[in-house]
């Protein structure tokens, strides 16, 4: 291999890069790619953009930290605007690359690129490599096809299994070729002070995260809805792929083995197994992951009310703890494990509409977006995916009283005031029984 194409995506970092050290191997030259898609700011069949202001601030921060670390290393990230399947051919045609190199996706539209790219290329050309989950496909106790239908019963699945080591770290890369950089759309919102992207930036808050006492709180206090300390917050650095899960994970075991495990600390590495268990149901379910009957197959009744749909993006329903969610969702592009729940409730329920424009809502606003997790959760709330328990349904006036007993997360967010705004328009909002 004298020239190789790298092609970062959902693994904007250096550290557990096995696809990265592959890469290093070229004997010439190494192009560093990261292709953004015109079609990621275009609104959708659900009226959804792919990319909005708050995850596009993230993903420009995680590439200049990204390109910083590449420079170190006498490299540098070019950045092509769009299609891959026509800068991808383009580069390797015109610079004589011998191989394209990329981490193994798990979203179907990106699986269906990659495996476009590798027809027309050729398969000897193209090599993919596992460095998005905690295991690899060989080492599943199960084939793809015989996936569990619930998480209780993949967990029970995996457990005692090892999961694949950390990649060591790269030590040198071959140098570029003297390829442009396209300008990219500035960001549109200012930084936030807890979520900077970036490898450097993810790094440094899950230091910070397992040298506190935070860990052996986590399965009392996850359920807060603004509370900085409450959760792990890592999910934005995964997302991105700007933490590996497997780094996580080696974070939490160490923890355990210098303070001791308890229920909490066991948690926070269930929810790392909630994770796993998406990724595998978004490759096992393809285009199912997108379809309004789920993976499950259940058609749900439902409708499309416009302005209720709009009402309920913009945080102006009946429901005070939808309206604090939702603005607090769209001022910061973050909400609370809990505060998802709830107004995904909302929408299926009390609006009775169509989970996927809830579930493409939050891929345009969420800086955590990650299509496995993100349409797997909408799924399991709508009574579609992987919940045993079926159409699952909050009391949104009973969690109020749970988790915000005192109003503060509600006045804060101003919740009432758009609940009585709208309780004198025209919308037409459902009925209590």
């Amino acid at each position: 291999m004298k020239r190789a194409l790298l092609w970062f995506r959902h693994d904007l970092r250096l550290d557990d890069h096995p696809a990265l050290l592959r890469a290093a191997e070229a004997k010439e030259h190494l192009i560093c790619l990261y292709c953004v898609e015109p079609r990621w700011f275009v609104a959708d069949n659900w009226q959804c953009q792919r990319v909005g202001a708050h995850p596009w601030r993230f993903i420009l921060e995680a590439l200049s930290d990204l390109n910083q670390r590449l420079e170190a290393l006498g490299q540098r990230l070019v950045v092509q605007v769009g299609d891959p399947l026509t800068v991808i051919p383009h580069l390797m045609r015109n610079h004589w690359i011998d191989k394209l190199i990329i981490t193994a996706p798990f979203g179907e539209e990106e699986r269906q690129q990659y495996l476009s790219l590798q027809h027309w290329l050729g398969p000897r050309r193209c090599e993919v490599h596992q460095a998005h989950t905690l295991f690899t496909l060989d080492q599943l106790p199960f084939a793809l096809s015989d996936l569990p239908g619930t998480f209780s019963q993949f967990r029970k699945a995996v457990k005692g299994l090892d999961w694949r080591p950390i990649a060591p770290p790269v030590k040198s890369l071959p140098p570029p070729l003297p390829i442009g950089s396209h300008a990219l759309p500035a960001a549109t919102i200012e930084p936030n002070r807890h979520y900077h992207g970036g490898q450097s930036a993810g790094e440094a808050h899950l230091g910070h995260y397992f040298s506190s006492d935070a860990p052996k709180q986590y399965k009392l206090t996850r359920n807060a809805l603004d509370d900085w300390e409450s959760s792990t917050k890592l999910s934005p650095w995964l997302a991105q792929g700007c933490l590996s899960p497997r780094r996580v994970m080696a974070e939490l075991e160490k923890y355990e083995a210098q303070h001791g495990a308890n229920e909490s600390t066991e948690w926070i590495g269930v929810e790392l197994l909630w994770r796993e268990y998406f990724q595998w149901t978004a490759l096992a379910h393809g285009t199912r992951l997108f379809a309004f009957s789920g993976t499950a197959g259940v058609r749900r009744p439902t409708s499309f009310y416009p302005e209720r749909f709009a009402r309920w993006c913009q945080g102006q329903t009946p429901y005070p703890i939808v309206n604090a969610s939702m603005r607090q969702l769209n001022c910061t592009g973050f909400l609370s494990n809990r505060a998802r729940q709830l107004v995904a409730s909302a929408l299926v329920h009390e609006l009775g509409m169509d989970w996927r424009y809830g579930a493409a809502y939050f891929q345009q606003q969420l800086i955590d977006h990650d299509v496995a997790c993100n349409w797997g959760n909408w799924q399991y709330l709508a009574g579609v995916g992987a919940d045993p328990r079926g159409w699952r349904h909050f009391d949104l006036e009973k969690q109020t009283e749970l988790y915000d007993p005192e109003r503060r997360f509600i006045r804060r967010w101003q919740g009432e005031a758009a609940a009585a705004m709208d309780s004198q328009d025209s919308v037409g909002w459902p009925v209590k029984a």
